[in-house]
């Protein structure tokens, strides 16, 4: 009997191993990749992204934010992304005015870095200078604890914690069947408890960032402002009126239109070509 619950276990280990490969890979660091040397016409110089990497700081240093914007975009362009870039990239546009586009980088950065603090920190400091003044829908604290304690690590981190969970999981249980004498026996059962507690959250962790990275439900509006109408069409009622910078959820699409949801639970619909998709929850930063 005991021999068939190990095998048991084993098996389940080995079936929940894809899930880790699923979740998706570590964002390469812009600063630390290196790839092949870009084919390039005489006005551009054919560099490695290392090199624009330094460029782009150099410019950034010497207050030439278009550049330093321009070098860090052809990074991005090359399918390099990292919370630090994004980071950078924010403060760029923050210098330039747009704040908009710095609002949208800081919320990629955490969605790619939730543990950095000076991303949630400019973060906040953006959106405060943005003319929108939503208050969000009241929710049940609970929920938000969740949030922000899952907001403490990426989805990939959250995947390598359940595994080892799952692995403390299997030796607990191994120790409970195995051991002859009681007090193992005691602690391989307490063990395996709390092992199986801390592998299911931090497997509900992982699935739900995995879950929210698919849907790509989250924008900010790039516009200066832009009128949400009641439907899909230009001469349709306005509603409200969001500004550059205001977070949004897309909750419909419709050709060239979607519907979006603000904070405070107000909706309608406004043009695509107004926003842009990625970042964090369109909920406001923690602290905020």
């Amino acid at each position: 009997m005991r021999r068939h619950l190990i095998l048991l276990l084993l098996a389940l280990c080995a079936a929940a191993m894809p899930f880790g490969a699923d979740a998706g890979e570590p964002e390469p660091s812009a600063q630390a990749v290196q790839t092949p040397a870009c084919e390039a016409d005489e006005t551009e110089c054919t560099c490695s992204s290392d090199a624009l990497w330094d460029q782009a700081n150099t410019a950034y240093i010497n207050n030439d934010f278009r550049a330093a914007i321009a070098l860090y975009e052809r990074i991005e362009a090359r399918g390099l992304r990292s919370g630090k870039l994004y980071y950078n990239l924010g403060n760029a546009w923050f210098k330039e005015g747009r704040i908009g586009r710095a609002v949208l980088c800081y919320r990629r950065a955490l969605a790619l870095d939730p543990g950095n603090e000076d991303a949630r920190y400019n973060l906040r400091v953006a959106e405060r200078m943005t003319k929108d003044r939503i208050e969000a829908v009241p929710e049940f604290f609970l929920t938000g604890w969740l949030r922000e304690c899952r907001a403490l690590l990426s989805g990939t981190a959250w995947t390598v914690c359940s595994l080892a969970a799952l692995a403390g999981l299997l030796a607990a249980v191994l120790l409970f069947l195995l051991s002859r004498r009681l007090v193992w026996r005691k602690t391989g059962f307490y063990a395996a408890c709390a092992m199986l507690l801390l592998a299911c959250t931090t497997f509900c962790f992982a699935a739900a960032d995995r879950r929210e990275r698919l849907r790509n439900t989250t924008a900010v509006v790039l516009a200066e402002s832009v009128a949400v109408k009641s439907s899909p069409d230009r001469s349709a009622t306005d509603l409200f009126i969001l500004h550059e910078g205001t977070a949004v959820e897309i909750s419909d699409r419709l050709g060239s239109w979607c519907e979006v949801t603000i904070a405070d639970g107000k909706r309608g619909w406004m043009e695509l070509a107004k926003l842009e998709r990625g970042g964090a929850p369109a909920r406001p930063a923690a602290g905020a």
